[in-house]
């Protein structure tokens, strides 16, 4: 699917305020002909500040130093090494969610912490889908928040999809096996079912997805098919801990990258693809129903590295 210009511009809008602090840092350190060695340590503490992580932000020290140090550089010289380094490492990652399990449906299980946008992800993945003629079908497998089983049967309805649902407490495994096996009847394509997140207890949440993944492979060996975490990008370097710990748990197999519309610092993006190298999905840049968008290396790395400085 083809970037479109208004949410690109949301895009580039919100990444630009989160990268101000390294555009102010890096803009203003090349006031001279020649890099020095404080310059250098300077543009790396910036790119740190900015969340690319530390591994990240030597590496593109390191391309400056071999490039250009003690020669002739400006700003945007400086800007696009920043950019071409970031562009590298997240166009391996780039990995739209695609549809192509044989039988349907294909089960997403969507993951993710309290408060990180996880039921709000499953209406707009839902209608991403939608968009693209897939009978889309979602099962309300958080059976600990009442809050999440309500939230997300107003978004089905809102958007016109069906919903399988359970009593508050009740068997999450059992609200994904009566979903699947609605799921198959009627024909549909993709069934996302949403978890709990409560990584306060990491034993309990392990037993329960164990148990969900037994009671998929009973009805689909290959179920579930994908495994979504979805991040937080508001809450910087402790996403990468929720991926650490949810790949423990859960077997994560892509991510989903949230609320880059704000005070958000995209370089987290950057650290988790240096640091895990799972498949990035789509990111969302607003809250309506069709701000998730499939996620694009070379957009996002430029509207990490503020553009021109």
């Amino acid at each position: 699917m083809s970037d479109s210009a208004g949410w690109t511009d949301r895009l580039f809008g919100g990444l630009k305020k989160t990268s101000g602090k390294l555009t102010e840092n890096i803009a203003g350190l090349v006031t001279k002909a020649k890099l020095e060695a404080r310059d250098l340590d300077e543009i790396e503490d910036a790119l740190i500040a900015s969340d690319l992580g530390p591994a990240m932000a030597l590496q593109i020290r390191e391309k400056i130093a071999a490039g250009r140090f003690d020669k002739a550089i400006d700003n945007d010289g400086i800007r696009q090494i920043v950019e071409d380094e970031i562009a590298a490492v997240l166009a391996p990652v780039a990995s739209p969610l695609e549809i192509d399990a044989f039988p349907r449906p294909q089960v997403i299980l969507v993951i993710g912490v309290n408060g990180s946008g996880k039921t709000t992800t499953i209406a707009k993945l839902a209608n991403l889908f939608l968009e693209q003629d897939y009978g889309v079908m979602l099962a309300a497998g958080d059976t600990f928040r009442a809050a999440a089983i309500g939230q997300l049967k107003i978004w089905a309805d809102r958007i016109g999809v069906p919903i399988v649902t359970g009593p508050e407490g009740g068997d999450a495994a059992g609200v994904v096996f009566d979903a699947v096996k609605k799921a198959t009847a009627e024909g549909i394509d993709v069934l996302i079912v949403d978890t709990a997140g409560r990584l306060q207890n990491k034993r309990e949440l392990m037993d329960e997805l164990a148990k969900i993944r037994r009671v998929l492979g009973r009805l689909n060996p290959a179920a579930p098919h994908n495994v979504v975490l979805v991040l937080d990008a508001t809450t910087g370097q402790n996403a990468l801990s929720q991926i650490e710990t949810f790949k423990e748990v859960a077997d994560v197999t892509g991510l989903v990258m949230t609320k880059l519309d704000g005070s958000a610092r995209g370089g987290i993006l950057v650290a988790a693809a240096k640091q895990f190298g799972l498949p990035i999905h789509a990111i969302g840049v607003g809250e309506s129903i069709d701000d998730l968008r499939p996620f694009n290396a070379q957009d996002v790395a430029r509207a990490i590295s503020g553009g021109s400085l």
